[in-house]
């Protein structure tokens, strides 16, 4: 890791955020890290009531639009893999749809990660196209979205 960038990111609330608090600094799977801060704040908040909890993930989206996009502007590169406020928020949005428990969140952890490293269409469009911190964040809101909907069939399927 850069330890320019390491001190930039320790330095500034945004980046700091953006970076995930840190764990997009890892040495290696950066978004995995981020997506573990994302699921410990899920676990977290568990036991809110639903509403607190969607006004959580909203406020995760949106705010993640503007931390996003001003944390690449000002390290210079666009969906820099260490910017991983994007999976905290995808995370955090998919296990709102499924029990807590450790299988369920397992699987939501495996599938949104399988789609947002694989990226089936339309998300890899998406990741080209879309530039600034909507296009940082929308990619992993649609791998998000896969996840859930694959979650909810299975566990329409299995009851």
């Amino acid at each position: 890791m850069n330890k320019d960038l390491a001190a930039k990111v320790l330095r500034d609330p945004v980046n700091f955020m953006a970076f995930g608090f840190g764990s997009g600094l890892a040495p290696f799977a950066p978004g995995t890290f981020g997506t573990v801060v994302g699921a410990l704040l899920a676990w977290y908040s568990a036991h809110w009531p639903m509403d607190w909890r969607i006004v959580t993930a909203v406020t995760l989206l949106l705010t993640g639009i503007w931390i996003c996009g001003r944390s690449a502007r000002q390290i210079g590169v666009h969906d820099h893999p260490g910017i991983v406020w994007d999976e905290i928020a995808a995370i955090y949005t998919t296990l709102l749809f499924v029990p807590a428990t450790l299988s369920w969140w397992l699987a939501g952890f495996v599938l949104f990660r399988l789609f947002d490293i694989w990226k089936p269409w339309p998300i890899r469009d998406l990741d080209h196209r879309l530039h600034g911190g909507l296009g940082i964040m929308l990619d992993d809101v649609v791998a998000a979205l896969y996840a859930v909907i694959l979650l909810v069939l299975g566990g329409w399927y299995l009851s």
